[in-house]
Protein backbone atom coordinates (compact mmCIF):
# COMPACT_ATOMS: atom_id res chain seq x y z
CA UNK A 1 0.00 0.00 0.00
CA UNK A 2 0.90 3.78 -0.39
CA UNK A 3 1.90 5.70 2.99
CA UNK A 4 1.52 9.22 2.60
CA UNK A 5 3.77 10.73 4.94
CA UNK A 6 1.25 13.36 6.16
CA UNK A 7 -1.92 14.64 5.24
CA UNK A 8 -0.29 17.08 2.82
CA UNK A 9 0.61 14.42 0.04
CA UNK A 10 -0.88 14.53 -2.93
CA UNK A 11 -2.04 11.22 -3.82
CA UNK A 12 -0.62 10.04 -7.26
CA UNK A 13 -2.74 8.27 -9.95
CA UNK A 14 -3.55 4.22 -9.00
CA UNK A 15 -1.66 2.72 -12.51
CA UNK A 16 1.82 4.21 -10.41
CA UNK A 17 1.53 1.61 -7.57
CA UNK A 18 4.08 -1.05 -8.95
CA UNK A 19 2.65 -4.40 -9.81
CA UNK A 20 3.17 -7.95 -8.76
CA UNK A 21 5.40 -8.60 -11.82
CA UNK A 22 8.63 -10.11 -12.47
CA UNK A 23 11.16 -7.75 -11.52
CA UNK A 24 13.94 -8.63 -13.47
CA UNK A 25 13.51 -8.41 -17.00
CA UNK A 26 15.58 -9.72 -19.72
CA UNK A 27 17.98 -7.15 -19.80
CA UNK A 28 18.18 -7.17 -16.15
CA UNK A 29 15.65 -4.17 -15.68
CA UNK A 30 12.71 -4.16 -13.29
CA UNK A 31 9.24 -4.91 -15.16
CA UNK A 32 7.74 -2.71 -12.49
CA UNK A 33 9.50 0.18 -13.43
CA UNK A 34 8.21 0.70 -16.81
CA UNK A 35 4.58 1.38 -15.57
CA UNK A 36 6.05 4.08 -12.73
CA UNK A 37 7.69 5.77 -15.60
CA UNK A 38 4.37 6.93 -16.83
CA UNK A 39 3.91 9.31 -13.91
CA UNK A 40 7.53 10.31 -13.77
CA UNK A 41 6.92 13.65 -14.43
CA UNK A 42 4.21 13.58 -11.43
CA UNK A 43 6.31 14.82 -8.25
CA UNK A 44 4.30 14.29 -5.14
CA UNK A 45 4.09 17.44 -3.31
CA UNK A 46 5.26 16.16 0.33
CA UNK A 47 5.19 18.69 3.61
CA UNK A 48 6.85 16.57 6.08
CA UNK A 49 5.26 17.22 9.60
CA UNK A 50 7.99 18.30 12.77
CA UNK A 51 8.28 14.94 14.03
CA UNK A 52 9.34 13.71 10.36
CA UNK A 53 12.32 16.25 11.08
CA UNK A 54 13.03 15.39 14.62
CA UNK A 55 13.20 11.60 13.55
CA UNK A 56 15.31 12.42 10.26
CA UNK A 57 17.64 14.48 12.81
CA UNK A 58 17.91 11.65 15.15
CA UNK A 59 19.13 9.55 12.55
CA UNK A 60 21.96 12.03 11.32
CA UNK A 61 22.48 12.00 15.33
CA UNK A 62 23.10 8.29 15.47
CA UNK A 63 25.12 7.56 12.42
CA UNK A 64 27.63 10.81 13.25
CA UNK A 65 28.24 8.58 16.88
CA UNK A 66 28.17 5.31 15.22
CA UNK A 67 30.57 6.87 12.69
CA UNK A 68 32.66 8.22 15.33
CA UNK A 69 33.16 4.81 17.42
CA UNK A 70 34.04 3.32 14.05
CA UNK A 71 37.04 4.88 13.92
CA UNK A 72 38.00 6.89 16.88
CA UNK A 73 40.19 4.29 17.97
CA UNK A 74 42.45 4.23 14.67
CA UNK A 75 44.72 6.97 15.69
CA UNK A 76 44.86 5.89 19.35
CA UNK A 77 45.16 1.87 18.50
CA UNK A 78 49.05 2.07 18.69
CA UNK A 79 48.99 3.74 21.66
CA UNK A 80 46.17 1.38 23.18
CA UNK A 81 47.69 -1.45 22.35
CA UNK A 82 50.85 -0.66 24.15
CA UNK A 83 49.15 0.14 27.19
CA UNK A 84 47.23 -2.56 27.64
CA UNK A 85 49.81 -5.53 26.33
CA UNK A 86 47.97 -6.01 23.07
CA UNK A 87 50.77 -5.52 20.15
CA UNK A 88 50.48 -8.85 19.11
CA UNK A 89 46.47 -8.45 19.00
CA UNK A 90 46.34 -5.01 17.00
CA UNK A 91 44.78 -6.31 13.99
CA UNK A 92 41.84 -8.57 16.85
CA UNK A 93 41.49 -4.88 17.88
CA UNK A 94 41.45 -3.15 15.37
CA UNK A 95 38.53 -5.61 13.42
CA UNK A 96 36.64 -7.08 15.99
CA UNK A 97 34.13 -3.90 16.08
CA UNK A 98 33.43 -4.51 12.38
CA UNK A 99 33.63 -8.19 12.65
CA UNK A 100 30.87 -8.36 15.44
CA UNK A 101 28.86 -5.54 13.08
CA UNK A 102 28.98 -7.60 9.90
CA UNK A 103 28.07 -11.08 11.17
CA UNK A 104 24.30 -9.92 12.63
CA UNK A 105 23.28 -7.47 9.67
CA UNK A 106 20.92 -10.00 7.94
CA UNK A 107 19.10 -10.68 11.04
CA UNK A 108 18.65 -7.17 12.11
CA UNK A 109 16.93 -6.66 8.27
CA UNK A 110 14.70 -9.72 8.86
CA UNK A 111 13.90 -8.70 12.40
CA UNK A 112 12.90 -5.30 11.22
CA UNK A 113 10.46 -6.73 8.91
CA UNK A 114 8.83 -8.93 11.37
CA UNK A 115 8.89 -6.71 14.58
CA UNK A 116 8.72 -3.33 12.90
CA UNK A 117 11.75 -0.91 13.21
CA UNK A 118 11.52 0.78 16.67
CA UNK A 119 12.41 -2.01 18.66
CA UNK A 120 15.26 -3.29 16.96
CA UNK A 121 16.40 0.67 16.73
CA UNK A 122 16.36 1.24 20.70
CA UNK A 123 17.99 -2.47 21.24
CA UNK A 124 20.84 -1.54 19.42
CA UNK A 125 21.40 1.30 20.74
CA UNK A 126 21.47 -0.26 23.66
CA UNK A 127 23.91 -2.56 22.96
CA UNK A 128 25.83 0.23 21.90
CA UNK A 129 26.42 1.88 24.60
CA UNK A 130 26.55 -1.54 27.17
CA UNK A 131 29.46 -1.83 24.98
CA UNK A 132 31.19 1.64 25.80
CA UNK A 133 31.27 0.75 28.85
CA UNK A 134 33.08 -2.50 29.02
CA UNK A 135 34.99 -1.02 26.84
CA UNK A 136 36.09 1.96 28.96
CA UNK A 137 36.30 -0.37 31.96
CA UNK A 138 38.77 -3.05 30.33
CA UNK A 139 42.01 -4.08 32.28
CA UNK A 140 43.13 -6.48 29.20
CA UNK A 141 43.34 -7.41 26.16
CA UNK A 142 40.64 -9.72 26.38
CA UNK A 143 38.04 -7.24 28.38
CA UNK A 144 38.98 -4.37 25.45
CA UNK A 145 37.70 -7.35 22.22
CA UNK A 146 34.98 -8.20 24.61
CA UNK A 147 33.24 -4.65 24.92
CA UNK A 148 34.44 -3.86 21.29
CA UNK A 149 32.58 -6.59 20.08
CA UNK A 150 29.66 -5.74 22.19
CA UNK A 151 29.83 -2.27 20.52
CA UNK A 152 29.91 -3.73 17.20
CA UNK A 153 26.78 -5.92 17.54
CA UNK A 154 24.53 -2.68 18.62
CA UNK A 155 26.72 -0.80 15.53
CA UNK A 156 25.46 -3.78 13.41
CA UNK A 157 21.83 -3.02 13.96
CA UNK A 158 22.76 0.45 13.79
CA UNK A 159 24.01 0.37 10.19
CA UNK A 160 21.08 -1.61 8.92
CA UNK A 161 18.58 0.78 10.44
CA UNK A 162 19.80 3.94 9.61
CA UNK A 163 19.37 3.42 5.80
CA UNK A 164 15.97 1.61 6.18
CA UNK A 165 14.44 4.07 8.30
CA UNK A 166 15.29 6.68 5.46
CA UNK A 167 14.15 4.62 2.73
CA UNK A 168 11.03 4.61 4.51
CA UNK A 169 10.29 7.77 5.25
CA UNK A 170 10.77 9.13 1.64
CA UNK A 171 10.82 7.85 -2.24
CA UNK A 172 13.51 6.50 -3.63
CA UNK A 173 14.44 9.83 -6.25
CA UNK A 174 14.05 11.87 -3.35
CA UNK A 175 16.39 9.59 -1.49
CA UNK A 176 19.92 11.20 -2.46
CA UNK A 177 19.59 14.47 -0.87
CA UNK A 178 18.17 12.45 2.54
CA UNK A 179 20.68 9.82 2.37
CA UNK A 180 23.60 12.16 0.97
CA UNK A 181 22.89 15.04 4.20
CA UNK A 182 22.92 11.68 6.78
CA UNK A 183 26.54 9.25 5.30
CA UNK A 184 27.76 13.19 4.80
CA UNK A 185 27.45 13.43 8.71
CA UNK A 186 28.67 9.82 9.01
CA UNK A 187 31.55 10.23 7.33
CA UNK A 188 32.31 13.79 9.38
CA UNK A 189 32.14 11.04 12.04
CA UNK A 190 34.04 8.54 10.65
CA UNK A 191 37.33 11.01 10.10
CA UNK A 192 36.62 13.05 13.33
CA UNK A 193 36.53 9.78 15.07
CA UNK A 194 41.13 9.66 15.13
CA UNK A 195 41.31 13.25 15.67
CA UNK A 196 39.17 12.56 18.83
CA UNK A 197 41.20 9.43 19.60
CA UNK A 198 44.01 11.66 19.10
CA UNK A 199 43.14 14.14 21.59
CA UNK A 200 42.33 11.61 24.13
CA UNK A 201 45.36 9.09 23.54
CA UNK A 202 46.82 9.46 26.91
CA UNK A 203 43.39 9.47 28.62
CA UNK A 204 41.95 6.89 26.30
CA UNK A 205 39.25 5.36 28.59
CA UNK A 206 37.05 8.30 28.19
CA UNK A 207 37.17 7.50 24.12
CA UNK A 208 34.63 5.10 25.12
CA UNK A 209 32.85 7.03 28.39
CA UNK A 210 31.59 9.58 25.95
CA UNK A 211 29.40 7.31 24.04
CA UNK A 212 26.99 6.43 27.51
CA UNK A 213 25.11 10.37 27.88
CA UNK A 214 25.11 10.39 23.60
CA UNK A 215 23.53 6.86 23.45
CA UNK A 216 21.35 7.77 26.41
CA UNK A 217 20.13 10.89 24.21
CA UNK A 218 19.78 9.01 21.18
CA UNK A 219 17.54 6.13 23.06
CA UNK A 220 15.51 9.20 24.48
CA UNK A 221 15.22 10.41 21.17
CA UNK A 222 14.20 7.09 19.30
CA UNK A 223 11.92 6.54 22.19
CA UNK A 224 10.12 9.32 22.20
CA UNK A 225 9.60 10.17 17.93
CA UNK A 226 10.43 6.99 16.11
CA UNK A 227 6.96 5.93 16.24
CA UNK A 228 6.64 4.20 12.23
CA UNK A 229 3.67 1.61 10.95
CA UNK A 230 4.03 -1.74 10.45
CA UNK A 231 1.36 -4.78 9.81
CA UNK A 232 1.78 -6.55 13.00
CA UNK A 233 1.56 -10.67 12.83
CA UNK A 234 -2.05 -11.85 14.75
CA UNK A 235 0.20 -13.07 18.16
CA UNK A 236 3.81 -12.91 19.18
CA UNK A 237 4.06 -16.29 18.14
CA UNK A 238 3.87 -16.37 14.94
CA UNK A 239 5.75 -13.31 14.65
CA UNK A 240 9.15 -15.41 16.21
CA UNK A 241 8.78 -18.32 14.23
CA UNK A 242 8.60 -16.15 11.09
CA UNK A 243 12.76 -15.50 12.36
CA UNK A 244 14.89 -17.81 10.27
CA UNK A 245 17.22 -19.34 12.82
CA UNK A 246 18.65 -21.91 10.92
CA UNK A 247 19.55 -19.45 8.02
CA UNK A 248 20.99 -16.89 10.17
CA UNK A 249 22.84 -19.59 12.23
CA UNK A 250 24.87 -21.00 9.41
CA UNK A 251 25.71 -17.74 8.02
CA UNK A 252 26.92 -16.45 11.14
CA UNK A 253 29.04 -19.44 12.10
CA UNK A 254 30.52 -19.01 8.20
CA UNK A 255 30.95 -15.34 8.35
CA UNK A 256 33.10 -15.58 11.92
CA UNK A 257 35.05 -18.42 10.23
CA UNK A 258 36.12 -16.98 7.23
CA UNK A 259 37.46 -13.89 9.45
CA UNK A 260 39.06 -16.06 11.95
CA UNK A 261 41.25 -17.03 8.77
CA UNK A 262 41.47 -13.51 6.87
CA UNK A 263 42.18 -11.74 10.56
CA UNK A 264 44.80 -14.57 11.89
CA UNK A 265 46.23 -15.09 8.33
CA UNK A 266 49.73 -13.75 7.76
CA UNK A 267 49.90 -12.39 11.48
CA UNK A 268 49.14 -14.68 14.26
CA UNK A 269 49.84 -17.97 11.95
CA UNK A 270 51.26 -18.15 8.52
CA UNK A 271 49.01 -18.36 5.67
CA UNK A 272 49.53 -22.38 5.09
CA UNK A 273 48.61 -23.14 8.55
CA UNK A 274 46.05 -25.52 9.47
CA UNK A 275 44.68 -22.76 12.01
CA UNK A 276 43.81 -20.51 8.99
CA UNK A 277 42.82 -22.94 5.76
CA UNK A 278 40.29 -24.78 8.26
CA UNK A 279 38.47 -21.98 9.30
CA UNK A 280 38.34 -20.43 5.67
CA UNK A 281 37.60 -23.83 3.85
CA UNK A 282 34.41 -23.96 6.91
CA UNK A 283 33.46 -20.25 6.42
CA UNK A 284 33.03 -21.24 2.19
CA UNK A 285 31.25 -24.25 2.76
CA UNK A 286 29.04 -22.61 5.65
CA UNK A 287 28.21 -19.66 2.71
CA UNK A 288 27.21 -22.73 0.58
CA UNK A 289 24.72 -24.51 2.68
CA UNK A 290 23.62 -21.04 3.44
CA UNK A 291 22.15 -19.98 0.11
CA UNK A 292 20.76 -23.66 -0.40
CA UNK A 293 18.88 -23.07 2.16
CA UNK A 294 17.88 -19.62 1.32
CA UNK A 295 16.85 -21.00 -2.10
CA UNK A 296 15.33 -24.04 -1.53
CA UNK A 297 14.26 -24.51 1.88
CA UNK A 298 13.97 -21.45 3.78
CA UNK A 299 9.34 -19.85 3.27
CA UNK A 300 11.34 -16.28 4.68
CA UNK A 301 14.95 -16.11 3.54
CA UNK A 302 16.87 -13.05 5.26
CA UNK A 303 18.96 -12.65 2.15
CA UNK A 304 16.54 -13.69 -0.79
CA UNK A 305 18.26 -14.72 -3.99
CA UNK A 306 16.19 -12.75 -5.88
CA UNK A 307 18.14 -9.74 -4.94
CA UNK A 308 20.87 -10.71 -7.35
CA UNK A 309 18.65 -11.31 -9.74
CA UNK A 310 19.37 -8.29 -12.11
CA UNK A 311 22.90 -6.81 -12.92
CA UNK A 312 22.21 -3.64 -12.12
CA UNK A 313 21.44 -4.42 -7.98
CA UNK A 314 24.00 -7.20 -8.24
CA UNK A 315 26.74 -4.83 -9.13
CA UNK A 316 25.88 -2.30 -6.61
CA UNK A 317 25.70 -4.89 -4.19
CA UNK A 318 29.50 -5.40 -5.05
CA UNK A 319 31.03 -1.78 -5.35
CA UNK A 320 29.12 -1.57 -2.00
CA UNK A 321 31.95 -3.82 -0.30
CA UNK A 322 34.51 -2.13 -2.69
CA UNK A 323 33.46 0.93 -1.77
CA UNK A 324 33.53 0.38 1.62
CA UNK A 325 36.68 -1.29 1.83
CA UNK A 326 38.52 1.82 0.21
CA UNK A 327 37.30 4.43 2.41
CA UNK A 328 38.79 2.23 5.61
CA UNK A 329 42.02 1.46 3.53
CA UNK A 330 42.59 5.73 3.34
CA UNK A 331 40.89 5.87 7.28
CA UNK A 332 43.21 3.20 8.54
CA UNK A 333 46.50 3.73 7.03
CA UNK A 334 46.89 7.42 6.29
CA UNK A 335 47.23 8.05 9.85
CA UNK A 336 49.83 5.48 10.23
CA UNK A 337 51.64 7.55 7.09
CA UNK A 338 51.65 10.92 9.54
CA UNK A 339 52.77 9.02 12.81
CA UNK A 340 55.28 6.51 11.62
CA UNK A 341 56.62 8.76 9.10
CA UNK A 342 56.01 12.23 9.84
CA UNK A 343 56.70 11.47 13.18
CA UNK A 344 53.09 12.53 14.23
CA UNK A 345 51.75 12.67 17.63
CA UNK A 346 48.36 10.35 17.47
CA UNK A 347 46.76 14.10 18.20
CA UNK A 348 48.50 16.01 15.48
CA UNK A 349 47.87 12.87 12.70
CA UNK A 350 43.90 13.10 13.40
CA UNK A 351 44.58 17.07 12.47
CA UNK A 352 46.48 16.17 9.72
CA UNK A 353 43.20 13.89 8.54
CA UNK A 354 41.27 17.41 8.53
CA UNK A 355 41.30 18.13 5.07
CA UNK A 356 39.37 14.56 4.04
CA UNK A 357 36.78 15.41 6.01
CA UNK A 358 36.36 18.93 4.90
CA UNK A 359 36.19 17.21 1.25
CA UNK A 360 34.05 14.38 1.96
CA UNK A 361 30.61 16.46 2.86
CA UNK A 362 30.34 18.46 0.39
CA UNK A 363 31.04 16.67 -2.77
CA UNK A 364 28.67 13.85 -0.71
CA UNK A 365 26.15 16.59 -0.17
CA UNK A 366 26.93 17.67 -3.96
CA UNK A 367 26.26 14.06 -5.49
CA UNK A 368 22.69 13.83 -3.12
CA UNK A 369 21.59 16.59 -5.34
CA UNK A 370 22.78 15.77 -8.80
CA UNK A 371 21.02 12.10 -8.33
CA UNK A 372 17.73 13.75 -6.58
CA UNK A 373 17.91 16.20 -9.84
CA UNK A 374 18.60 14.32 -12.92
CA UNK A 375 17.88 10.37 -11.77
CA UNK A 376 21.63 9.52 -12.94
CA UNK A 377 23.43 7.34 -11.02
CA UNK A 378 26.03 6.30 -13.36
CA UNK A 379 28.02 8.89 -13.62
CA UNK A 380 28.46 9.62 -10.41
CA UNK A 381 29.51 5.97 -9.73
CA UNK A 382 32.40 6.86 -12.49
CA UNK A 383 33.66 9.98 -11.23
CA UNK A 384 33.94 8.57 -7.65
CA UNK A 385 35.71 5.55 -8.31
CA UNK A 386 37.66 7.56 -10.48
CA UNK A 387 38.74 9.61 -8.12
CA UNK A 388 39.65 7.35 -6.03
CA UNK A 389 41.67 5.70 -7.46
CA UNK A 390 43.71 8.91 -8.59
CA UNK A 391 43.82 9.44 -4.68
CA UNK A 392 45.45 6.25 -4.05
CA UNK A 393 48.34 6.51 -7.02
CA UNK A 394 49.32 9.77 -5.50
CA UNK A 395 49.51 8.43 -1.98
CA UNK A 396 51.90 6.04 -3.00
CA UNK A 397 53.98 8.79 -4.42
CA UNK A 398 54.04 10.25 -0.33
CA UNK A 399 57.57 9.80 1.85
CA UNK A 400 59.44 11.59 4.78
CA UNK A 401 60.14 14.34 2.35
CA UNK A 402 56.10 15.41 1.43
CA UNK A 403 55.21 18.68 1.39
CA UNK A 404 52.26 19.19 3.46
CA UNK A 405 51.00 20.56 -0.02
CA UNK A 406 51.31 17.27 -1.31
CA UNK A 407 49.57 15.31 1.20
CA UNK A 408 46.88 17.99 1.78
CA UNK A 409 45.83 18.40 -2.03
CA UNK A 410 46.10 14.46 -2.80
CA UNK A 411 43.71 13.81 0.08
CA UNK A 412 40.93 15.58 -1.67
CA UNK A 413 40.86 13.36 -4.05
CA UNK A 414 39.82 10.26 -2.05
CA UNK A 415 37.15 11.89 0.09
CA UNK A 416 35.31 13.05 -3.64
CA UNK A 417 35.74 9.60 -4.09
CA UNK A 418 34.27 8.98 -0.70
CA UNK A 419 31.30 11.26 -0.95
CA UNK A 420 30.09 10.38 -4.56
CA UNK A 421 30.43 6.99 -4.22
CA UNK A 422 28.41 6.57 -0.53
CA UNK A 423 25.74 8.63 -1.19
CA UNK A 424 24.56 7.81 -4.65
CA UNK A 425 25.12 3.51 -4.11
CA UNK A 426 22.35 2.22 -2.26
CA UNK A 427 19.83 4.26 -4.09
CA UNK A 428 20.79 2.53 -7.20
CA UNK A 429 21.39 -0.69 -5.89
CA UNK A 430 17.29 -0.63 -4.93
CA UNK A 431 16.51 0.79 -8.10
CA UNK A 432 15.75 -2.46 -10.19
CA UNK A 433 13.87 -4.02 -6.86
CA UNK A 434 10.34 -3.50 -5.32
CA UNK A 435 9.89 -1.57 -1.98
CA UNK A 436 8.92 -4.72 -0.38
CA UNK A 437 12.35 -5.68 -0.63
CA UNK A 438 14.01 -2.96 1.25
CA UNK A 439 14.56 -4.62 4.43
CA UNK A 440 16.21 -7.27 2.83
CA UNK A 441 18.16 -5.45 0.50
CA UNK A 442 19.13 -3.14 2.77
CA UNK A 443 20.35 -5.31 5.15
CA UNK A 444 22.46 -7.65 2.36
CA UNK A 445 23.46 -3.80 1.22
CA UNK A 446 25.09 -3.05 4.80
CA UNK A 447 26.44 -6.46 5.45
CA UNK A 448 28.31 -6.27 2.25
CA UNK A 449 29.41 -2.83 3.21
CA UNK A 450 30.79 -4.04 6.63
CA UNK A 451 31.91 -6.99 5.23
CA UNK A 452 34.33 -4.60 3.22
CA UNK A 453 35.08 -2.32 6.18
CA UNK A 454 37.05 -5.44 7.47
CA UNK A 455 38.87 -6.41 3.82
CA UNK A 456 39.62 -2.66 4.51
CA UNK A 457 41.43 -3.40 7.37
CA UNK A 458 42.98 -7.17 6.63
CA UNK A 459 44.45 -6.91 2.91
CA UNK A 460 46.01 -4.00 3.42
CA UNK A 461 47.36 -5.27 6.86
CA UNK A 462 48.49 -8.41 5.24
CA UNK A 463 50.06 -6.47 1.88
CA UNK A 464 51.84 -3.82 4.27
CA UNK A 465 53.05 -6.74 6.88
CA UNK A 466 54.51 -8.65 4.13
CA UNK A 467 56.23 -5.76 2.23
CA UNK A 468 57.65 -4.47 5.73
CA UNK A 469 59.45 -7.94 7.21
CA UNK A 470 60.58 -8.38 3.03
CA UNK A 471 62.47 -5.19 4.07
CA UNK A 472 63.83 -5.95 7.75
CA UNK A 473 67.30 -7.06 6.65
CA UNK A 474 67.05 -2.98 5.60
CA UNK A 475 67.30 -2.72 9.80
CA UNK A 476 70.85 -2.46 11.35
CA UNK A 477 69.24 -3.14 14.93
CA UNK A 478 68.67 -6.29 15.27
CA UNK A 479 66.36 -5.23 18.51
CA UNK A 480 64.19 -2.74 16.59
CA UNK A 481 63.85 -5.57 13.88
CA UNK A 482 62.56 -7.97 16.26
CA UNK A 483 60.15 -5.86 17.65
CA UNK A 484 58.58 -5.07 14.22
CA UNK A 485 58.61 -8.24 12.92
CA UNK A 486 55.42 -10.39 12.31
CA UNK A 487 52.82 -7.73 11.92
CA UNK A 488 54.00 -5.95 14.53
CA UNK A 489 54.83 -2.79 12.57
CA UNK A 490 51.51 -1.10 12.97
CA UNK A 491 51.13 -1.46 16.92
CA UNK A 492 54.76 0.62 16.94
CA UNK A 493 54.11 3.36 14.48
CA UNK A 494 53.69 6.30 16.92
CA UNK A 495 55.48 9.23 16.77
CA UNK A 496 56.55 8.43 20.27
CA UNK A 497 58.32 5.40 19.36
CA UNK A 498 59.97 5.98 16.03
CA UNK A 499 61.05 9.56 17.10
CA UNK A 500 63.32 7.97 20.16
CA UNK A 501 65.34 5.90 17.80
CA UNK A 502 68.83 6.13 16.92
CA UNK A 503 69.23 8.72 13.85
CA UNK A 504 70.53 6.03 11.43
CA UNK A 505 67.67 3.38 12.81
CA UNK A 506 65.38 5.88 12.95
CA UNK A 507 66.49 6.96 9.27
CA UNK A 508 66.26 3.02 8.31
CA UNK A 509 63.13 2.44 9.78
CA UNK A 510 61.17 4.96 8.30
CA UNK A 511 61.94 4.19 4.59
CA UNK A 512 60.83 0.60 5.48
CA UNK A 513 57.48 2.25 6.46
CA UNK A 514 57.49 4.43 3.62
CA UNK A 515 58.34 0.84 1.32
CA UNK A 516 55.20 -0.66 2.68
CA UNK A 517 53.12 1.88 2.34
CA UNK A 518 53.49 2.40 -0.77
CA UNK A 519 52.66 -1.15 -1.92
CA UNK A 520 49.10 -1.02 -0.26
CA UNK A 521 48.39 2.31 -2.05
CA UNK A 522 49.07 0.90 -5.00
CA UNK A 523 46.62 -2.11 -4.48
CA UNK A 524 43.78 0.18 -3.09
CA UNK A 525 44.60 2.25 -6.54
CA UNK A 526 43.89 -1.42 -8.30
CA UNK A 527 40.94 -1.78 -6.45
CA UNK A 528 39.30 1.59 -7.25
CA UNK A 529 39.80 0.84 -11.03
CA UNK A 530 38.34 -2.55 -10.81
CA UNK A 531 35.23 -0.19 -9.86
CA UNK A 532 35.30 1.79 -11.84
CA UNK A 533 35.17 -0.73 -14.64
CA UNK A 534 31.97 -2.54 -12.76
CA UNK A 535 30.12 0.39 -13.41
CA UNK A 536 29.95 -0.29 -17.58
CA UNK A 537 27.91 -3.42 -15.95
CA UNK A 538 25.33 -1.34 -14.43
CA UNK A 539 22.44 -0.74 -16.39
CA UNK A 540 19.98 3.01 -15.99
CA UNK A 541 16.87 2.49 -14.23
CA UNK A 542 14.42 5.12 -13.68
CA UNK A 543 14.37 6.25 -9.42
CA UNK A 544 10.52 5.99 -8.43
CA UNK A 545 9.04 9.32 -7.65
CA UNK A 546 6.50 7.63 -5.29
CA UNK A 547 6.50 5.94 -1.54
CA UNK A 548 5.05 2.46 -2.09
CA UNK A 549 5.83 0.99 1.78
CA UNK A 550 3.38 -0.95 4.32
CA UNK A 551 6.20 0.90 6.83
CA UNK A 552 6.09 5.01 7.13
CA UNK A 553 6.18 7.52 10.04
CA UNK A 554 3.04 7.43 12.12
CA UNK A 555 2.44 11.27 12.01
CA UNK A 556 -0.43 10.78 14.63
CA UNK A 557 -2.94 10.62 12.18
CA UNK A 558 -6.26 8.21 13.44
CA UNK A 559 -5.50 4.86 13.20
CA UNK A 560 -8.18 2.12 13.00
CA UNK A 561 -5.85 -0.83 15.12
CA UNK A 562 -3.35 0.40 17.54
CA UNK A 563 -1.55 -2.53 17.01
CA UNK A 564 -0.47 -1.17 13.62
CA UNK A 565 1.88 0.99 15.43
CA UNK A 566 5.42 -0.05 16.22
Amino acid sequence: MSVPLESAVVESDAHSTPTKKSWDGPEGEADGLRENEKTDDVKPKTKHSWRFWLVFGALCFISFISAIDSTIVTVALPTVTRAIGGEKDYVWMANVFVFAATATQPLFGQVSNIFGRRWPMIISIALFALGSGITAGANGVAMFIAGRTVQGLGSGGLFVLLDLIVCDLVPLRQRGNYLGFMLSTAAVGTVIGPIIGGALTTNWRWIFYLNLPISGIALVAMFMFLKVKHNRDPTWKHSVMRVDYLGNAIFIASICAVLLGLITGGTMHPWSSWRVIVPLVLGILGWIAFHIHQKWFCKEPSVPPHLFGNRTSSVGFVLGFTSSMLLVWVVYFLPLYFQAVLGASPLRAGVDFVPYTAFVVPFGMGAGGVLSKTGKFKPLHWVGFALSAIGCGLLSMLDENSSKAKWVCFQIFVAGGTGIVMTALLPSTLAALPEKDVATATATYSFLRSFGFVWGVTLPSIIFNGQFDSRLNTISDPAVRDQLRNGQAYGYASGGYVNHLPDQTRDEVIKVYVHALRAQWLAGAAFAIFSFLLVFLEKHVELRKELDTEFGLDEGEKVADKSDRA
